[in-house]
């Protein structure tokens, strides 16, 4: 196959000359190296935010009972999430998704499966203070911080201020955030474009000109990100877990009722409604933001709320045109068993080589009031 070269997102890639690239050079961006992540300017990275905000990310005292720090969900060695099809939610209480890897998080400009954050810096204290999360209330998680004389100096020396604030807290936990990202030296789907001609299996080149193509992946998972962050409702079956405990269907219905829906949508409702919570309007019902296809090795089991467990059994579910219900205009595919194992092999290919681990932090102590008031 003939290559050639073009500049994508700042950045010089190899890129295949076939046609069934056409479609994704023509109506949708086409994948691509992912860039730097993008830094805010009112919250520049420095190694030392990064340093405090990776011990506050493994800090349970930024939570209501001081044991569901970011990490309780979203830990390393099980893709940046919990590794099982939902969350489990705040003592009490039983969490209706499937947590979210953070893994690439800085890339989004809509987090959350409604789209209804749009920074890391906003995700954090959402995440902390969600009744069904963290349920930490503010003052008392900064107050906790203010009895730690390894966090008062730290925090004194990131962002000037004599004692910790809450808000800060929340900049540091972004600022680490951002490092979380793919290295694209270790994805044989970036090498590939970076000129390795050997990155890539035969099945996997099978695969991305499907991708491309017959399959019509690229009409959602476009970009760096492969994503295009839009909203779709897709049929995603309800997970059996809300038919077999009560509990996730208290935790649902009592979430319905805080986002403000009717008093006959709370009472009726027994699936997550996604996009609706946030727009009200009935066409929203169902539809959830488009997630990266990168890392998708390390990130199962897949969908908002974790019901289909492989690769392969989301090709499947595509390729059978979606589920019941969906408004997406999804078709059957009409991909043979041996097209959609090659598509697999591709999409593994837009992961790492090796899962991104990293160490857990040692957590500073908190002070006695005696050793606080000296």
């Amino acid at each position: 196959m003939k290559k050639t070269t073009r500049t994508l997102l700042g950045a010089t890639v190899a890129v295949l000359s076939v046609s069934a690239v056409a479609l994704a050079q023509g109506d949708f961006p086409a994948l691509s190296t992912l860039p730097p992540p993008p830094i805010p300017a009112d919250n520049p990275m420095t190694p030392e935010k990064i340093a405090l905000g990776g011990k506050l990310y493994w800090d349970g005292r930024l939570s209501g009972n001081g044991s569901m720090p970011c990490s309780a969900c979203h830990l390393p060695d099980l893709g940046w999430g919990t590794g099982s099809p939902i969350s489990f939610g705040y003592p009490g209480t039983q969490h209706w998704r499937n947590s979210q890897t953070v893994l690439n998080s800085a890339y989004y400009n809509k987090g959350f499966w409604e789209g209804n954050v749009t920074s890391l810096e906003s995700q954090a204290p959402a995440a902390a203070g969600g009744a069904v999360a963290g349920n930490g209330d503010g003052s008392m998680m900064e107050m906790r911080l203010r009895f730690v004389p390894e966090y008062v100096a730290a925090f004194k020396e990131v962002f000037g201020t004599d004692w910790p604030h809450i808000v800060h807290a929340w900049d540091a936990i972004a600022a680490y955030e951002r490092t979380i990202v793919t290295d694209a030296t270790k994805v044989p789907f970036d090498r590939f474009l970076a000129g390795d001609e050997a990155a890539l299996s035969d099945e996997a080149r099978r695969g991305m000109e499907l991708f491309n193509g017959k399959a019509g992946c690229i009409s959602c998972h476009n970009g760096a990100l492969a994503s295009d962050e839009r909203f779709y409702n897709t049929g995603v079956p309800t997970a059996p877990e809300f038919v077999e405990d009560p509990l996730y269907q208290i935790t649902q219905r009592w979430e319905v009722y805080q986002k403000g829906v009717s008093e006959e949508t709370y009472r009726t409702t027994g699936t997550d409604l996604g996009l609706y919570f946030k727009t009200k309007r009935p066409g929203d019902r169902g539809k959830f933001r488009t997630p990266s296809l990168r890392e998708l090795r390390w990130t199962e089991p897949f969908m908002h709320n974790g019901v289909i467990p492989t690769l392969a059994e989301v090709v499947a579910f595509y390729n059978a045109g979606g589920g019941e219900g969906q408004t997406a205009g999804l078709q059957p595919l009409g991909l043979s068993d041996t097209e959609q194992v090659d598509l697999v092999a591709f999409l593994e290919a837009l992961s790492m080589d090796e899962p991104l681990l990293l160490v857990e932090p040692e957590l500073p102590e908190t002070a006695t009031w005696a050793e606080f008031d000296k």
